[in-house]
């Protein structure tokens, strides 16, 4: 979305022609996209401190492993109810709240370290708070992109976000333990708290224009059932995670394996892992320059092909123990597939939501990804366990290979329908004013619709029940009156008076399209009949 005084067309015209990087032309994109790299260093910088401290505190490696569930059990958890406040809250001021509630968790680690009264009690219970804020700002950070730039940057915009990470997570450790050993830990711990100040900052000078109070706003567990049912019913949504899940349950072998693959393949040191992983990071930055040129030959598609051939490529190769420069060179194509497939997935993900659900289909989208990377790690490492490294590395460098071809089939959607709400439903007619908690509802659509026109009819009304189910409905149907051949009614049923009027507003000029199709079967000088029914007895 605009800076309040930009106007959306000059904001296309700033971003037009300027290829990877045309997003940050648009002045709000580049403050809030600069804010949020300083503060994922600091982040990172703080973790590198944590995971430092915690084994001088303790000798136990469960003490260790448990500062690492700590920070990444709250992400997967929490991933679906931070994506509910993200649609349901203001997200500037909710985003702010956590960078308050973040800067509050490093600040106090900062306290304990100079007061040398830090313990692993203290450790793990900061993290995992950390850990919280981490979850609940991830899906809210994804949802605002979309308000800041023109939909025809929107996977540019995605790229530089990904470039934006692994810049922190270049940055970040070596920072973070440059501080560590020149100063201590307290030092690693303030500048993650002084990071903070620049991303509130930026949020406080962001102008994002107030939504509507249309007084139609959502509660909490409403709103939860809202997500769960979209997710449900939106096909383009599941194709999303269908390629999500299989492309990162194969790519995540190599990343459970690398240290392995350098300490134990390769013959290399701590410090040789750090390259492996920098240069991982310098081939995302190359695949996010790269990235526009590569969109204009390959469709979305075709870019998550060549990003898995690519990925699966590495893993081969690994497998026959090159020497440590050709393994740094590997890591590069690694990083270069890796943003091609993790941009390309979160660019589609986003181009499918519409705004209303757009937090909470994220929080899915982030919930698989996790799951994904989290079960597959487990299950290579495993196989690692009985089969030994390399022998697992090809294992799932051909598995990934015959997934990718497999699931090419199952194409992505396009992500170019029009999701702005349409508006085009008449307001219900009301003989007197409705609670809005009262509910059930049922909506039922009268159609005059000639016997050789069903099939088609029917064909139009399975691509609209898809559409009610998404935008709240939980049950649907047809039927035709035994008295009267050729009177369909179609009806379904909303929970609440309130759900059925956010429905009017969820509506988009693609679902009127959907609507437009089924109804020129309508025979009859007027509209279908529109009625709504209200259960007497309450939960009936």
């Amino acid at each position: 979305m605009a800076h309040e005084h930009q106007h959306p067309s000059a904001q296309s015209a700033a971003a037009a022609g300027g290829g990877a990087f045309a997003p940050l032309r648009l002045p709000v994109f580049a403050v809030l996209w600069a804010a949020t790299v300083l503060g994922n260093i600091g982040s990172f910088m703080r973790d590198v401190a944590s995971a430092w401290m915690v084994t001088e505190l303790s000798t136990s490696p469960t003490a260790v492993a448990l500062v690492q569930t700590a920070a990444t059990l709250p992400v997967f958890l929490l991933a679906l109810p931070a994506g509910v406040l993200s649609d349901i809250l203001d997200r500037r001021r909710f985003l702010i709240a956590v960078q308050i509630l973040l800067a509050g968790v490093s600040g106090a680690l900062l306290l304990l370290a100079h007061t040398h009264t830090l313990t692993v009690e203290y450790l793990i219970a900061l993290t995992f708070l950390g850990g919280v804020g981490a979850a609940l700002m991830g899906p809210t950070w994804q949802s605002i992109v979309p308000e800041l730039v023109p939909r025809s940057e929107l996977r540019n915009a995605v790229a530089l976000n990904s470039l934006g990470i692994n810049i922190a997570r270049a940055v970040g450790p070596a920072v973070g333990g440059l501080l560590l050993a020149s100063f201590g830990a307290a030092a690693a711990y303030g500048l993650d708290v002084l990071s903070y100040v620049f991303v509130i900052a930026a949020l406080l000078w962001w102008r994002r224009p107030a939504a509507v109070d249309t007084g139609r706003g959502e509660q909490f567990f409403g709103a939860f059932r809202a997500g769960v049912r979209y997710a449900r019913a939106s096909r383009e949504l599941h194709v999303v995670l269908l390629r999500a899940a299989v492309f990162f349950l194969f790519a995540s072998s190599v990343w459970a394996l690398l240290p392995l693959v350098a300490r134990r393949m390769l013959g290399g040191s701590a410090g040789f892992y750090g390259v492996l992983l920098g240069a991982v990071g310098a081939g995302a930055i190359l695949g996010a320059v790269l990235l526009p040129k590569l969109r204009r030959k390959l469709d979305t598609d075709g870019l998550v092909l060549t990003a898995s051939l690519l990925t699966a490529g590495v893993m081969a190769v690994l497998t026959l123990a090159p020497p440590q420069w050709a393994a740094v060179a590997l890591m590069l194509v690694l990083g270069l597939g890796w943003i091609i497939a993790l941009t390309t997935l979160n660019g589609v993900a986003q181009a499918v939501l519409p705004n209303w659900v757009r937090g909470r289909g994220l929080a899915i989208y982030l919930m698989v990804f996790n799951g994904a990377m989290a079960a597959g790690s487990l299950g290579w490492g495993l196989v690692a366990g009985q089969l030994g490294v390399a022998a697992t590395l090809l294992i799932g460098a051909a598995g990934l290979v015959v997934v990718a071809f497999v699931f090419h089939r199952v194409k992505l959607p396009t992500g170019e329908a029009d999701l702005q709400p349409s508006r085009h439903w008449p307001e219900p007619l009301l003989a007197e004013p409705v609670a809005h908690d009262r509910g059930p509802v049922m909506v039922q659509v009268e159609y005059r619709i000639r016997k050789e026109d069903q099939p088609a009819f029917l064909q139009a009304m399975q691509r609209v029940a898809a559409e009610r189910r998404r935008d709240g409905a939980y049950a649907w149907g047809v039927a035709e009156h035994t008295g009267e051949p050729g009177r369909v009614i179609e009806w379904f049923l909303v929970e609440s008076w309130a759900e059925h009027l956010r429905q009017h507003d969820r509506v988009s000029q693609a679902d009127a399209d959907l609507q437009a199709q089924a109804l020129r079967f309508h025979q009859g000088p007027d509209k279908p009949a529109v009625h709504h029914y209200l259960a007497l007895a309450p939960g009936a």
